[in-house]
């Protein structure tokens, strides 16, 4: 058999040793550890460089992506005052603006090697179903090359918006995929638990599942994380429910994050840090000793609980910075996590694939035989030295196709969307 594409002597993340990958019709053909002699109508030699079966980016907001380019600088740097901005910018949106700024960043996910992703898209009255439209049609023209699931996100509330419950099930109606949530932004705490029984209500009406922004504050006093767990539990959606940003759980004492992380564990709850923008937004208006933001991952993972960790925001009013690239993440993660010891470190990596695809219920995230033939060579022979260089990918294969490569500083495309080259 001739192969379309032969990879040689790559280290593949999760296994000992170098190995040589065959692909055809777009599946792995082989995968033998001792060299194939399949002749191929492409032959690529990694010589040690380390490969994943691509990344996941659980957690970012493609509406909003790029939005700086023509939005007020958020003067404060304060997560309210990057919201209060968007009012005004959301309603003169488009849905063809929104899908060209969105296909600007899948172009660059592409390129950093993300093979699945997980988008959040404002649901309210300001931008209706706009803002859902155009990633729609983004994740129709990346089609191809991506895996696009898109979260209902009502950052205004829902019992304190009114129009936006009826609209959460209207996009979910026009393709949208999963259920989103924000039950601190409500008005009083029995608001934030009927905020999220909403939620669930959509959840069970579309037999999709649930990804929450939760307690996103240095306020102690946030508990909405402990009734998400427990309303998972009484509906019996374990495994189904992810919560991003969980900030107030780094404010916690620790006897009750203890309780609250227990919790979650009991709820196979998945949970999604995001270093970079929390890093930036958490603590700005605090006197020293200055919160953070970031969740208690170390504290999470030694319970047993999946975590990933996601980008959030690329370019808008709530972070000014932002590649969409899982290494870059997974740096500062170490960082904000103080993850430095060997195992750590391969445990990060682990939260940029294998967790990411867990919290998203990708199957089969893996290379095998058989399996769909998604691979990223990173020009790196490990994960410390990936996160440490963050080069470009030498190669990256979707569905047995070369769609992007780097040799000598310079990246050739294949097969890209005309309208999402940059």
């Amino acid at each position: 058999m001739t192969l379309d594409i032969l990879v040689k002597n790559v280290a593949l993340w999760g296994t000992e040793g170098l190995c040589d990958l065959g692909i055809a019709n777009g599946r792995f053909a082989s995968v033998n550890p001792n060299g194939v002699s399949s002749a191929a109508v492409l032959t690529l030699d990694a010589e040690g460089r380390m490969a994943v079966p691509g990344f996941v980016e659980p957690h970012i907001h493609l509406d909003k992506a790029l939005i700086s380019e023509r939005a007020p600088v958020n003067r404060s740097g304060t997560l309210t005052e990057a919201i209060e901005i968007l009012w005004e910018l959301k309603r003169n949106y488009t849905v063809d603006e929104i899908a060209d700024r969105a296909a600007r960043v899948l172009a660059q996910a592409l390129e950093n090697g993300i093979s699945r992703l997980r988008t959040h898209v404002d649901v309210d009255p300001i931008g209706g179903t706009r803002p859902a439209e155009g990633l729609i049609r983004a994740r129709e023209r990346f089609g191809d090359l991506i895996d696009i699931q898109i979260v209902a996100f009502p950052q205004e509330g829902i019992v304190k918006s009114p129009g936006t419950e009826a609209l959460m099930r209207e996009v979910m109606k026009l393709g949208v995929d999963v259920v989103g949530g924000m039950p601190f932004n409500e008005a009083s705490p029995q608001d934030s638990r009927r905020h999220i029984e909403i939620v669930f209500d959509i959840a069970r009406q579309f037999d999709a599942d649930i990804d929450m922004h939760v307690d996103e504050t240095d306020d102690p006093a946030a508990r909405t994380l402990e009734v998400l767990a427990e309303l998972t539990i009484a509906n019996g959606w374990q495994g189904r429910v992810t919560a991003g940003h969980t900030c107030a759980l780094a404010s916690y004492p620790r006897d009750y994050a203890d309780h609250v992380i227990g919790r979650l564990r009991q709820a196979n709850v998945n949970m999604i840090a995001n270093p970079a923008t929390n890093l930036m937004l958490q603590g700005r208006l605090d006197d020293y000793p200055k919160r953070r933001g970031v969740t208690q991952v170390k504290e999470l993972l030694a319970a047993g609980v999946n975590v990933a960790c996601g980008q959030d925001c690329v370019h808008d009013t709530f972070y000014p910075f932002g590649q969409n690239d899982p290494l870059e993440i997974a740096f500062l993660l170490c960082h904000a996590s103080q993850m430095s010891q060997p195992a750590e470190i391969l445990t990060v990596m682990d939260m940029v694939t294998n967790n990411g695809a867990k919290a998203l219920r990708v199957p089969d995230f893996r290379v095998a035989v058989g399996g769909v033939a998604d691979l990223v060579v990173l020009d790196a022979r490990d994960a410390r030295g990936a996160f440490a260089t963050r080069l470009p990918r030498r190669w990256v294969i979707r569905k047995g196709r070369l769609i992007a490569e780097t040799q000598s500083e310079t990246r050739r495309y294949f097969e890209m969307p005309a309208a999402a080259a940059t």
